[in-house]
């Protein structure tokens, strides 16, 4: 009988079956492809990702080595071997902290005492050394804990964004700012506030940004760094500050540019003289306080004549402090100048002369000879250097210039005095004192630091008091007989002009 399929053999059924996978594994095939390429078109969209991340990084690395670190003074050595130091966090504060200057346009320069005093060392091999020549860290990377740069603030265009910019690099920022002793002497405008210091921490190690304002003495001047009650006094180690344990005051410093471990930086052109006065640096104000209380008492003298007085004597001062810095001899204001300052800060009217102390030690022999080539002769010369040395110049409109000649003992200082038509001593104990800058009529001058207990010793518990009738042989409270010069040494200890 014929099959129902007619002459289909098994073996045709087997052939039918083979072929029936066969179309099955063919009729695949197009997925199987899909997906292959698919996983190709993937791999080929990352190796092109990959490929540009890569290159873009290396643009970038580029960029950073040929621009910004030349820019930015963070070039490094080319030379061969490994690197000495520059991975210490002190250098790489200090590199951050120059990076964000340098991008604000803030002109920062170094001032920290240690660092200036091993470049000044090795002065020769700094000035010698061309950006990116450094091949070890000899100078930023000492340990310490505060690295100590300055600004003068007349010149910081963009505090509050350069403020932000800092803490987006890392930096965690202490601002300290406190009241303008410039507007002390104008009641509405004496509570403005300032910006005195900032403290930057990155990691373990902070820079410490002082900042100078200027004063009418024509020099830079900071502010103590006092904290408040809302700052966190573990933030920074601030005992071992440089700058802010009082106010200071500076010469304003012409600067310089050097390269040092690597990095671009501006110091003080004369490292050596910034160097010697910031342990001099000690700046008291003039108080405007009590001396408007001392007016509302006793008012001021505004006759002509005390007016004349007055513009009379601060030209005399001015020339005076000209001629001694030539020299190179420290004064102070003493006596009445320094009673006036201390009381009114002003000169007092009826003093009638200009009084400075200079220590025994500074005497320089052309002192005498400077000030007649600066105008100011000779009115009478006393004692002699060894002893109770006072000298007079004559300025102009009869206001004259005492210089008193100062002697240290062991416990005390003193000064002497010499009457004329007798030729009797006269000393003058002093506590022992510092000196201190200030400002008085436009000038940055020297006070004694201890002032009180100086006017007390000339001019006792009652200086607060005006007298106009003083007799130096005998008001004084620390005044005291001291002997007579002998009649053969008249000519030589009391000579009048």
């Amino acid at each position: 009988m014929l099959s129902p399929l007619g002459n289909f053999t098994k073996q045709d059924y087997l052939r039918i079956q083979k072929d029936e996978t066969n179309w099955g594994t063919f009729t695949r095939q197009p997925r199987e492809h899909h997906r292959l390429m698919s996983r190709i078109n993937k791999n080929v969209i990352l190796a092109l990702l990959t490929l540009t991340s890569s290159a873009f990084l290396l643009f970038q690395l580029y960029y950073y080595k040929h621009y910004l670190s030349a820019k930015n003074g963070a070039g490094l050595s080319k030379s061969k071997g490994s690197q000495i130091g520059f991975d210490s966090i002190q250098w790489r504060a200090v590199k951050k902290f120059i990076m964000l200057t340098s991008s604000q346009n803030v002109p920062v320069f170094l001032i920290d005492p240690l660092i200036l005093e091993l470049i000044n060392k090795n002065f020769e091999q700094v000035k010698n050394t061309s950006h990116g020549s450094a091949s070890e860290c000899k100078f930023l990377c000492v340990p310490r804990d505060f690295t100590a740069f300055a600004l003068q603030y007349h010149l910081w265009k963009n505090e509050e964004g350069w403020f932000r910019i800092a803490e987006n690099m890392g930096f965690q920022c202490l601002k300290i700012e406190s009241k303008d002793p410039r507007l002390d002497g104008i009641d509405s405008l004496s509570g403005t506030e300032i910006p005195l210091h900032y403290i930057c921490k990155l990691a373990a190690h902070a820079i410490h940004l002082v900042v100078f304002h200027e004063r009418s003495g024509n020099y830079l001047w900071h502010g103590h760094l006092r904290l408040k009650g809302h700052i966190d006094r573990k933030f920074v180690p601030f005992r071992k500050l440089q700058f802010g344990r009082y106010p200071g005051a500076f010469d304003r410093p012409e600067l310089q540019q050097v390269t040092v471990d690597g990095l671009v930086l501006l110091i003080p052109k004369d490292p050596v003289h910034f160097l010697e006065e910031v342990p001099h640096s000690r700046f008291i104000e003039c108080r405007y306080k009590e001396a408007r209380a001392f007016f509302q008492q006793y008012l001021d003298d505004n006759t002509v004549e005390a007016v004349a007085f007055r513009k009379s004597a601060k030209e005399l001062l001015q020339l005076a402090a000209r001629t001694l810095k030539k020299l190179g001899v420290r004064f102070w204001l003493s006596s009445g100048t320094c009673l006036g300052w201390y009381r009114q800060c002003n000169i007092i009217p009826y003093s009638k002369d200009v009084d400075l102390g200079i220590f025994i030690q500074d005497y320089k022999s052309d002192i005498i000879s400077a000030f007649h080539d600066a105008g100011l002769p000779l009115k009478h010369k006393f004692g002699k250097v060894e002893d109770s040395l006072e000298l007079s110049f004559q300025g102009k409109d009869d206001v004259k210039l005492d210089i008193f000649f100062f002697y240290e003992e062991t416990d005390h200082m003193w000064n002497g005095g010499t009457q004329a038509k007798t030729g009797k001593k006269f000393k003058y104990l002093f506590p022992k004192f510092t000196l201190c800058w200030t400002e008085f009529v436009d000038m940055k001058l020297h006070v004694p630091c201890e002032t009180i207990e100086y006017i007390e010793a000339n001019y006792g518990k009652t200086w607060k008091i005006p007298v106009k009738t003083w007799d130096w042989k005998r008001s004084p409270p620390n005044v005291q007989p001291n002997g007579i010069w002998p009649v053969s040494e008249w000519d030589e200890v009391i000579q009048l002009y």
